[in-house]
């Protein structure tokens, strides 16, 4: 009960916005992601989309979520896949499905800026709603190999607040997740959810959001407390 309390008051004082959690979710689309591999990675965050957990984590309690999605390879290459949309209702999560599942890949010869990635998805949440926190969800199957690497971009920009948890693929590179772990994911409480290779992907994402939506904000609630 005190820990409902505290993810209660953390989303729902008079004073707060309407909005609790910014979430963009940026998707590896390099060359080691084959065409078998995107379809996994697409039809498993659909499923997600569409669980009664996750269905309910968005929409319980009333203050709403807002979710943005991204595909990224080169360091040139993001492609917004779903633009700043806020949850209010089942009806968005359907659309939202809608938008993904009639989204279509734009490159699949690239090879993987990750550094690239989290400098996008930063600024992508620069211009997300007035949400009382905001997370940065990347998933990947390699190390980053054009442009800057992460190390590099989180030392050059400026990430507030954001936390950045990571879903490392495995199957294409060795210690994949502790790469993810060390150079990846960053800020209080900020996590790691392996996907053990492509087709543990859906489990993985489902686990993921469902933290990301409910045990990671109770964590930042709790952490105001203690501040207090």
């Amino acid at each position: 009960m005190i820990r409902l309390a505290l993810l209660l008051a953390f989303v729902a004082t008079p004073a707060s916005p309407a909005c609790r959690l910014a979430l963009a979710l940026g998707i590896d689309v390099s060359r080691s992601v084959d065409a078998r591999d995107y379809a996994i990675q697409r039809e498993g965050l659909l499923a997600a989309l569409a669980d009664r957990v996750i269905v309910d984590a968005f929409l319980k309690p009333k203050d709403r979520v807002a979710l943005a999605v991204f595909e990224w390879s080169g360091q040139a290459q993001q492609d917004i896949v779903l633009d700043w949309t806020e949850v209010a209702g089942e009806a968005d999560l359907a659309r939202i499905r809608d938008r993904i599942a009639g989204h279509r890949r734009v490159a699949d010869h690239l090879p993987t800026g990750l550094g690239a990635a989290l400098d996008f998805g930063r600024t992508l949440l620069d211009r997300a709603p007035d949400c009382l926190a905001r997370t940065l969800d990347i998933s990947g199957d390699g190390r980053s190999n054009d442009g800057r690497k992460p190390e590099e971009v989180y030392a050059a920009e400026d990430f507030g607040e954001t936390l950045v948890n990571g879903l490392p693929i495995g199957g294409h590179e060795a210690d994949i997740a502790i790469y993810y772990r060390t150079r990846v994911i960053r800020g209080p409480g900020a996590f790691v959810e392996i996907a053990r290779t492509q087709d543990d992907y859906p489990r993985a994402i489902l686990r993921k959001l469902e933290k990301e939506l409910t045990e990671q904000l109770l964590g930042r609630a709790e952490g105001s407390g203690r501040r207090g």
